[in-house]
This record gives structure tokens, C-alpha cells and sequence, in this order.
């Protein structure tokens, strides 16, 4: 059976509600088991994101999906303490082999998401992971997804804490995508 998880840290339910969506499409046709896991305050000791029980389900998972709102042109705070506290991974190549897509969400048509998906695909990357994006450009042949044109990952946006429709179903695709292709590459193992 597939396993992916989503890891995300949302303060105004933006990119919670994107990782529904992505946790909805991934369970679209396959059958996956979910480690869904909403980065808390209360996990965070001394500027440093501390949970080990977690790290050892992300360990045991297929794919990781990685979600964060965009902060002045980069991941959030919580986010990035969470990031750093892979590190302690990274020696051993945990997650190498490891399916990795991300999403973010700004209040700004251009708010300089892109560098927080950038940032994801460096800490996928350092893992020794397998980064996927979408694979559909607005306009051409586009599926009804990606409004904002980002083929990295789900970029959303929202000023009123309501997220378009394309939006989320540019999650939804992302989560059908990767639970696809962590499906292809577990039976080719």
C-alpha cells in the first residue's frame, strides 16, 4: 500500500485548505494512507521544530509533500524549523528515492512564491528525493489548472483567506500526480 505524507504549516487555513485537496487527489483511485501533519507552535522549542515520532513516519512513507505560505519571499518561520531539523536526516539519506512536490499560498498575484517552492525543491534535493511539479502551463493544453502559471508546485493566492477554484484543483492534481508516479516507482522497485 502507498503511504504519503503532507507536511504544512498554515495560519490562515490557505494552505490547509490546499493540502486537503492535495490529500483528496492523492486518495483519488489509489489506495493510499495518509500522514497528514499541520506544523504547531507548541512543536517548535528553542527556535527548533521538535517531533521524532514524526520523522519516523515520514520515514516509512513513499512520497512527501511539503506546504507552506509564502513570508516576505520565503518559506514561513515554522516551516523552515522543520526543514532544519531534517538535517539530522540528511547523513544517512533518509528520504532518498523519496517522492517530494510542494505547495505555497500568498496574498499577492506575485509574491515571490516561486522562492519558497525553489527552497522546497533544495531541501528535497539535499534529501536525496525525487521532485515533482505539474505539468500543465495555462493556456496550452492546460487542464483547467495552474492559473498562476508556476509549473514547480501549487501556487495559490488569496487576499480574504478564500482560495480560487483553480487553485485547489491545482492541488487536487498535484496529490492525484504524485500518488501516480510514487505508485510507478514503488512496483518498479
Amino acid at each position: 500500500m502507498l503511504k504519503i505524507a503532507v507536511i504544512y504549516y498554515s495560519k490562515t487555513n490557505v494552505t490547509s485548505t490546499l493540502a486537503q485537496a492535495i490529500i483528496a487527489g492523492a486518495n483519488n483511485k489509489h489506495e493510499v494512507v495518509i500522514v497528514e501533519h499541520r506544523i504547531k507552535d507548541e512543536e517548535i522549542i528553542s527556535c527548533r521544530f521538535d517531533n521524532p515520532e514524526l520523522f519516523k513516519k515520514l520515514s516509512t512513507c513513499d512520497a512527501i509533500i511539503f506546504g507552506t505560505p509564502t513570508y516576505m519571499g520565503g518559506v514561513s518561520a515554522q516551516f523552515k524549523t522543520f526543514a532544519d531539523a531534517t538535517s539530522e536526516l540528511w547523513g544517512a539519506q533518509e528520504w532518498a528515492g523519496k517522492i517530494a512536490a510542494g505547495f505555497t499560498c500568498g496574498s499577492a498575484l506575485n509574491g515571490d512564491q516561486t522562492n519558497s517552492l525553489q527552497y522546497m525543491v533544495t531541501l528535497a534535493n539535499q534529501q536525496g528525493m525525487i521532485w515533482v511539479g505539474l505539468d500543465s502551463a495555462l493556456g496550452h493544453n492546460d487542464k483547467g489548472i495552474n492559473r498562476l502559471g508556476c509549473q514547480l508546485g501549487v501556487v495559490a493566492q488569496s487576499s480574504d483567506g478564500i482560495v480560487h477554484h483553480m487553485d485547489i484543483d491545482s492541488a487536487t492534481y498535484l496529490g492525484h500526480r504524485v500518488a501516480k508516479l510514487a505508485m510507478v516507482l514503488k512496483e518498479n522497485k
